[in-house]
């Protein structure tokens, strides 16, 4: 085949059971494409020439630095094809994330690993919003093969493609034809050739979530799905194998790795649909800085786990499961103990000494004499104490202020209707005069708060900044900072530690409203604080480290850092549904009156460009830090 519609074929990409894939060149546009020629065997299908119809059109609309984009969809020459960006090399080669693996040859290193499934995450949780006909798009097949590798600036880039194709096939044809194609391998007499392809089946099958491998309805089946092949993917990664039945804990396989992946895994991989976290890229950043014990500031498990269930699922077998963790570093979790059917769990244990073949006739012992109350020794009163705080001698320490600016009371749009669904709807409100810093609060700034405070909790026992997550140290009583990061935005710093900075100094958070109206500019186009577009040259994102304040141009109203570098904290509680009723109360929003999560904006020097929206929104337990959250202060204006 020489051409198709307008497009000249250049070469062949590759194949699979459903479509050949070429590099071609538009005759008018001479630029240069993927094409996806559908296999005579679909269209012949009017079962799927039906619903690709149906809902081509919404996977179109999928736009996300991490997803291939789809430019066209043409039918000509009695082929349907489709025309996506060419995620190929110099060469024009395609490199997948399993060619790439064989090509190293190596375990990739935990960075890589964290970056590689941050991008995979944001992807899917970007598309499980993406509304089409009949509900949510989900990948439904993500393997080693369809996840696309560039080599961009020293960082390596991924894309997912075939987005939604299991949706559009169906589970049941999908599985049929991966069954057809290892009988084929299996029968083959070519050699290694068909060995390879028989080993990437196998592979694909691994992705397969449990409820998939019982080829359920596609009804049945929702974004979970995706969840629990990005663990699979996660737990390869990492071991360069497959979890099994017996899933061997990271910190086993992979003693190197100093991340919490064990916490992570245990959700991801969790074989119950419903435990399964709704969201990837927030249990990651929420579990895999946590240690593997510590999950109280997690999110995932009160997402997921009703509160009625919590007392099955920690309690009948705590005993065991602290003995197994504590001979095998197990960090996955038990299932829950059902009356009436024994435990399920992940390694065998010993029978009950109940269950032993008793001795018969068994040597009588003298009992010997003890002391009638041996514990009296280690009785004493027991009290409880009443929490007081450490008085520590507030010592005069002048603060360093940051500029700011005015921004003028009006009526400004915030929201949008095509991003997330707590997004929307896009609605008016009326803002008074405030002031913002035009930059987030820098480490020698807040150095100087904790050297007043004297410590790293406030007055009610409430954690100001983590320092192991900062670039902030304590020695022999002296807060120090990291040589060169001064200028930097301060991390690690709780919602709390960020509203006791900005009274100590006088100021406030910024609410929700006022740091989007501040970020948009006011403006009612635009989707980034920079204007229509964003580029690396204009904001910190997609790297491995914050940069210092004001290092890249200024935005709107002058203000430098909207976009990148750290995630900001607002003053607002967090509510999903929020924007219908600020649509009823437009003056002067400040949020929900309660809730759990409070309000954080701007995405930050590890997000893609996604996150970098001035209408996304993120939250998070104010108590939780990483090294992406700080914040800057706002005032009003009289």
């Amino acid at each position: 085949m020489d051409s198709i519609g307008d497009y000249y074929i250049l070469q062949n990409l590759g194949r699979n059971a459903f479509a050949d894939v070429y590099l071609a060149e538009h005759r008018l546009m001479k630029k240069t494409f993927a094409i996806k020629v559908l296999a005579p065997s679909l269209v012949a299908d009017p079962t799927f020439v039906e619903r690709f119809e149906k809902n081509v059109s919404s996977l179109a609309q999928l736009d996300h630095p991490s997803i291939v984009k789809i430019h066209n969809i043409s039918f000509a020459d009695g082929k349907y094809f489709i025309v996506m960006d060419p995620i190929v090399d110099q060469s024009g080669q395609v490199m997948n994330l399993d060619s790439y693996l064989d090509l190293q040859g190596t375990v990739l290193s935990e960075s890589e690993i964290e970056q590689i499934l941050l991008q995979v995450g944001s992807a899917l949780d970007y598309a499980h919003t993406v509304t089409k006909g009949d509900g949510h798009w989900i990948h439904g097949a993500l393997k080693l093969s369809n996840i696309l590798v560039q080599k961009k600036d020293r960082s390596l880039q991924v894309f997912l493609s075939d987005f939604g194709l299991m949706q559009l096939l169906g589970i049941g044809r999908c599985l049929l034809q991966a069954y057809v194609n290892i009988a084929e391998s299996f029968q083959s007499e070519k050699g290694m050739e068909d060995y390879k392809h028989y080993r990437s089946y196998i592979r694909n099958f691994h992705f397969l979530a449990p409820e998939q491998k019982q080829c359920l309805s596609n009804a049945q089946q929702d974004s979970r799905s995706d969840v629990y092949a990005f663990g699979v993917l996660a737990y390869y990664l990492l071991t360069k194998e497959f979890p099994e039945a017996m899933i061997e804990p990271i910190a086993k396989l992979a003693p190197t790795m100093h991340l919490s992946w064990d916490l992570l895994l245990r959700y991801v991989l969790d074989k119950d649909p419903a435990k399964r976290p709704a969201y990837i890229e927030k249990t990651m950043q929420d579990l895999l800085h946590k240690k593997a014990d510590d999950t109280s500031s997690s999110s995932t498990k009160e997402e997921n786990t009703p509160s009625e269930e919590k007392n099955l699922t920690l309690f009948p077998w705590k005993a065991i499961e602290k003995r197994v963790e504590d001979k095998m570093q197990m960090s996955f979790p038990f299932e829950r103990a059902v009356r009436g059917e024994k435990p399920s769990a992940y390694y065998a244990f010993p029978a009950p000494p109940s269950a032993l073949k008793p001795v018969i006739n068994p040597p009588k012992i003298e009992r010997p004499i003890y002391e009638p109350d041996p514990g009296a020794i280690f009785q004493r009163e027991l009290s409880v104490s009443r929490y007081e705080p450490t008085k520590v001698e507030i010592r005069e320490v002048e603060p360093i202020f940051s500029e700011m600016v005015i921004i003028p009371g009006g009526t400004y749009f915030r929201g949008s209707n095509t991003g997330a669904r707590d997004e929307m709807p896009r609605h008016a409100v009326t803002l008074s005069s405030f002031a913002i810093d035009i930059h987030p609060v820098t480490n020698e700034q807040f150095v100087r708060f904790l050297m007043a405070m004297g410590g790293e909790k406030d007055g009610n026992n409430n954690d100001i900044i983590r320092l192991r997550d900062s670039r902030i140290k304590k020695t022999a009583g002296k807060f120090i900072i990291e040589s060169g990061y001064n200028k930097h935005p301060v991390v690690g710093v709780t919602w709390y530690g960020s509203v006791a900075y900005a009274k100590w100094i006088g100021k406030r958070l910024p609410t929700e409203a006022e740091w989007e109206v501040a970020g948009c500019g006011g403006k009612d186009t635009g989707v980034y604080p920079t204007g229509d577009q964003i580029e690396r040259n204009q904001a910190n994102f997609f790297s491995s480290d914050t940069t210092p304040v004001m290092s890249y141009p200024a935005g709107f109203f002058s203000l430098y850092d909207m976009a990148g570098n750290v995630y900001e904290w607002c003053e607002d509680w967090y509510a999903y549904n929020y924007y219908d009723a600020s649509l009823q109360e437009p003056e002067n929003p400040k949020g929900p009156l309660q809730g759990v999560y409070r309000v954080l904006r701007g995405g930050c020097w590890k997000s893609l460009k996604e996150d970098l929206r001035y209408s996304h929104r993120h939250r998070n337990n104010p108590g939780t830090v990483n090294r992406t959250y700080g914040f800057r202060c706002a005032a009003d204006v009289h």
